[in-house]
């Protein structure tokens, strides 16, 4: 046989060199595409052998039932893994984080209840991912947020309760989703998805079928616009003030700040203090303290009514206090900077950095009033004896003047 003619044949047919025998190998050399087709074969694993320059795979309609971290060693260049009708309960974390050129997997009809979610995150040109009739019970809120080229997303016939806000943000090119029939938990929790669904420009099958499964009372209810829900973003109102003794100077001052926050279902409040040398976080009245509401760090004293003291109050201390109203539905915040000085030169430092309030963004809100800064100086004056005895120096309480007091109302 002329060289010649094996030399060319050989690079006609390299693409179905070395494949399984229980597979079929083609290449569409029109479409650069190479085939490995392993469907309906009974397979109960991944074949070794695969040709390298695969750029589809075939293996549903099998009973694989889990997939190794390697199963897709020999297949680095595959665009395309067609998965579905197997038994596939387990997937190794890592079995797709390397096959980078994917464009489309499917996966339905499975006994998936954990899926490896951090492996999309080099998947960034998948274009297709289906996931339908499977038994995941979550999907983590940042699942999506690499692949900027999704278009169509399927998670229905799964058992998700709860899908986190912001889950399908990420994917501007997203057209088409279906998360019909999961026993979603029509509670504040849906909030944001309710909204979604009614303004969103993605087409979303079934609708009718995208129902409540719990509470028991919605059971069965359509997650749309005639569903009710009884719920309320968080509004959160900031006082504050100092407190001084009238008749013997105390080496430092108590400052307190009370938090109360309104909403449905009612918030939790959370504390977050910065000063030059620490940022300090504190949950608030949802923190199971000592038995009595409250929580100590440091000097700090959080009570479960959402007060806040600090006791003998000094220079490091001062910074910006914000306290955060959060519930199912969203959160709100507002903060109030803080700073000692003395009477006659206050700090003019803080006056030009205010950080204001900043309400966090809802699908839910219409309006977002405008936030504003507010500095609260505490002034101390100087200290001047009265008196000598043998009981030591006693300060006569008119030298007091009242401290700075100011009440925010602060409703988002």
């Amino acid at each position: 046989m002329d060289p010649l003619f094996c030399f060319f044949a050989t690079l006609l047919f390299v693409g179905i060199q070395g494949c399984p025998e229980v597979c079929r190998c083609k290449a569409l050399k029109k479409y650069g595409r190479h085939i490995a087709d392993c469907s309906y074969k009974d397979l109960e694993a991944v074949p070794l052998g695969l040709p390298s320059n695969a750029t589809t795979l075939t293996l549903s309609v099998n009973r694989i039932p889990s997939l190794g971290e390697d199963a897709f060693a020999d297949v680095p260049n595959l665009q395309a893994l067609w998965l579905s009708y197997n038994e596939i309960a387990v997937i190794s974390r890592g079995t797709f984080a390397f096959l980078i050129h994917l464009r489309a997997i499917d996966l339905r009809h499975n006994q998936i209840v954990d899926f490896p979610w951090g492996d999309l995150s080099n998947l960034t040109a998948l274009q297709q991912l289906k996931l339908s009739s499977n038994r995941l019970e979550k999907v983590p809120w940042n699942a999506f947020q690499n692949l900027k080229d999704l278009r169509s997303l399927w998670l229905d016939n799964n058992h998700l309760v709860v899908l986190f806000e912001g889950t399908f943000d990420s994917m501007p090119w997203l057209s088409q989703l279906q998360i019909h029939h999961n026993p979603l938990n029509c509670s504040c929790k849906s909030w944001w998805l309710k909204k979604w669904l009614e303004n969103t420009s993605v087409s979303i099958s079934e609708k009718e079928s995208i129902t409540c499964g719990t509470p028991e009372h919605l059971k069965g209810f359509i997650l749309g616009r005639s569903l009710k829900l009884d719920c309320m973003m968080p509004s959160v109102q900031l006082i504050y003030h100092s407190s001084l003794g009238n008749s013997v100077l105390h080496d430092g001052l108590t400052l307190f700040l009370h938090c109360s926050a309104v909403g449905k279902p009612p918030p939790e409040i959370r504390w977050t203090i910065q000063t030059s040398s620490q940022t300090l976080a504190i949950n608030g009245p949802n923190v199971e303290a000592d038995g009595r509401g409250v929580k100590k760090s440091g000097r700090f004293l959080v009570f479960k009514n959402g007060s806040m003291v600090i006791a003998n109050f000094n220079k490091a201390d001062e910074g910006l206090y914000t306290c955060q109203a959060l519930n199912d539905v969203g959160s709100r915040e507002v903060s109030v900077n803080v700073a000692l000085a003395s009477s006659e030169s206050p700090d003019d430092r803080l006056q030009n950095d205010i950080q204001a309030s900043k309400p966090k963004a809802n699908s839910c809100d219409k309006e977002h009033p405008r936030p504003e800064g507010k500095v609260v100086f505490i002034y101390l004056n100087p200290r001047a004896p009265k008196a000598s005895s043998n009981r030591g120096t006693l300060w006569d309480p008119w030298l007091w003047v009242s401290s700075f007091l100011v009440s925010l109302l602060y409703f988002l």
